[in-house]
């Protein structure tokens, strides 16, 4: 399940992954969120939360993440990773020459770090 969070600056998205992600979590909850991202600023700063309790992703649901990244591909500026997973973190290090925009993984107890760098209102320490 993806949950969007509150309290978000202007122009940042918030979402968290609980769980085992579906293609209807992209359709019916982010898609519509990043549609009006764009349509507000023409740009995409998100901040992605990854907690212990995420399970993975059905194949549906990676096509479509697979569509969002690639569709409105100029669109995408900033991506924060929030986890303590390393293989998240290592994954991102390795492709994040695939990945739209600029990305920086942070650790859990950085969210805050993470959502003023997504915002770009400073840096932050990355993980």
């Amino acid at each position: 399940m993806i949950r969007m969070l509150d309290g978000m600056p202007a122009g940042v998205l918030g979402i968290e992954a609980v769980g085992k992600l579906t293609a209807e979590d992209y359709t019916g909850t982010l898609a519509p969120a990043l549609d009006a991202a764009i349509k507000e600023s023409g740009k995409v700063r998100i901040v992605i939360v990854f907690r212990g309790e995420f399970e993975g992703m059905e194949p549906g649901a990676a096509w479509q993440d697979l569509k969002m990244g690639v569709r409105d591909w100029n669109a995408w500026e900033r991506i924060a990773l929030v986890t303590d997973h390393a293989w998240m973190k290592d994954g991102l290090r390795l492709f994040a020459w695939a990945v739209p925009g600029e990305a920086r993984a942070f650790g859990l107890a950085d969210q805050e770090a993470a959502v003023i760098w997504a915002a770009g209102i400073g840096g932050g320490p990355a993980a």
